[in-house]
Order: C-alpha cells, then sequence, then structure tokens
C-alpha cells in the first residue's frame, strides 16, 4: 500500500479580501505580509480554600491580537479611502477581511475570515534618500474574532 507523501503549504501564497467594501480592485487584495491570526484563552485563578499546592485555572474568554497587513504602496486604493474615510469622519463600519492561503494552482486551500473588521493604524516606511526600496504601506485592523472557513 503506497502512502501519498504530504507537504505543508507555503506561507507565501496568499490573498487578502475586503468585503462588504465596494471599488475593490484585484490590487487590493495583493499584500506581502500578514500578522495577527491568531487566538489565545484567557483563564482565572481561583484559589481553593485549603488547597494550598495550586490554584486552578479556569477558561474566561478568547482573545484575538490586531491583524496587521503590509504592501507596497498602493496609490489608488479602495481600502485606503475607507480608511482614510473612518479616520477622518470617525464613522466606522466594520467589514469582514479574509484571509485565504492559495495552493501551486491560485486554488484557496484554507481561508480565514476576519468579523467586524475595523482599521486603527495606517503608516509609511521612513522615506530615505540613501535606499532604493519599494516603499511599504502597513495596516492595523481591529476585529472580534476569526473563523476557519
Amino acid at each position: 500500500m503506497a502512502s501519498a507523501k504530504y507537504y505543508p503549504p507555503v506561507g507565501f501564497h496568499f490573498k487578502v479580501e475586503f468585503q462588504g467594501l465596494s471599488g475593490v480592485t484585484d490590487q487590493d487584495n495583493r499584500f506581502q505580509e500578514v500578522g495577527g491570526l491568531s487566538v489565545d484563552i484567557q483563564t482565572e485563578d481561583i484559589k481553593s480554600g485549603g488547597e494550598n499546592r495550586f490554584t486552578y485555572k479556569l477558561p474566561t474568554r478568547a482573545s484575538y491580537p490586531n491583524l496587521t497587513l503590509k504592501r507596497g504602496l498602493l496609490v489608488d486604493s479602495a481600502a485606503i479611502v475607507y480608511i482614510t474615510d473612518a479616520i477622518n469622519t470617525m464613522e466606522v463600519t466594520p467589514i469582514t477581511l479574509q484571509v485565504t492561503l492559495l495552493n501551486e494552482k491560485h486554488e484557496p486551500l484554507q481561508a480565514y475570515s476576519c468579523v467586524n473588521a475595523y482599521p486603527l493604524k495606517w503608516s509609511l516606511d521612513n522615506f530615505n534618500a540613501n535606499d532604493s526600496k519599494v516603499v511599504v504601506e502597513s495596516m492595523e485592523w481591529y476585529y472580534q474574532y476569526f473563523k476557519i472557513l
């Protein structure tokens, strides 16, 4: 009986989709780095009367870090228009950000749907006349939780 070899997927072939945002092009979905897809279970320490050797740790809730997205500066971006509108007017309409890992045929392997996301920060790398590198823009997003699709 021959067994198939399993090769883990590569982490450099992915896309990010801004669901519920109008005017988004394929260029908006291309990023060089995504960070913050993780979850921690918070706990509460409970001390038991008469038991002094240890404390009980009971799970309380899940905690999700902010999602960070980095890419080369995109001059005409619907996502940046959404972010600057949210910053300037303080009227934030949460959207869903979906990060999809792709295979070599550009087909989805697994997707992570970040629910009720809104922008917290936008920044550019420093401009430096001594470096010849691409200008990278960074976005930081809050999200309530993510689902694996």
